[in-house]
């Protein structure tokens, strides 16, 4: 099995609208922001930035040539202090949850992308909370942490070389 990450390109931006919003729906048992819109769906208010902004990057998480999740990447000029990257969002669709997948996409990113990364979860995501710290634990990666309220939200924050 191959995973291979691809950019998104705009014109492929109603395909990641999907996925986002079911990536918001999983990420709503967590947090009292997020509600269903009255078409039906979740909605990001700042989706359209992903191709406005310089340093706000879509890939794609594809296993073979299917699209199984994304992975949004915050770089410069995007950020300006501090860190190279930040992973602002990681999604894997249900299906493919609990096999590796997830790992291996942020391997290759962290081979194709070497750097100073910062990573944020909300407290009460445990299953992203896990995932991370395996993930480090893995790499033997050396993380700082510290507890943080983002948008009203207490979160970690993980600060990391690869």
């Amino acid at each position: 099995m191959s995973i291979t990450l691809h950019e998104v390109l705009q014109s492929e931006k109603d395909v990641l609208r999907n996925f986002y919003s079911l990536y918001l729906h999983d990420l709503s048992k967590f947090t009292s922001t997020l509600e269903i819109s009255e078409e039906g769906y979740f909605e990001f208010d700042g989706f359209e930035k992903f191709w406005e902004v310089e340093g706000i990057v879509p890939y794609f998480i594809k296993l073979e040539e299917r699209i199984i999740g994304f992975i949004l990447l915050l770089e410069r000029p995007f950020l300006k202090a501090l860190n190279d990257f930040g992973i602002n969002d990681i999604f894997i669709l249900n299906k493919y949850k609990g096999k590796g997948l997830g790992r291996e996409a942020v391997k290759q990113l962290f081979k194709e992308k070497p750097g100073k990364y910062f990573v944020m979860e909300l407290i009460d995501n445990q299953p992203a909370v896990s995932f991370w710290k395996k993930l480090y634990s893995e790499l033997d990666i050396q993380y700082e942490e510290k507890e943080d309220h983002i948008d009203d939200e207490p979160c970690l924050i993980q600060t990391f070389v690869v």
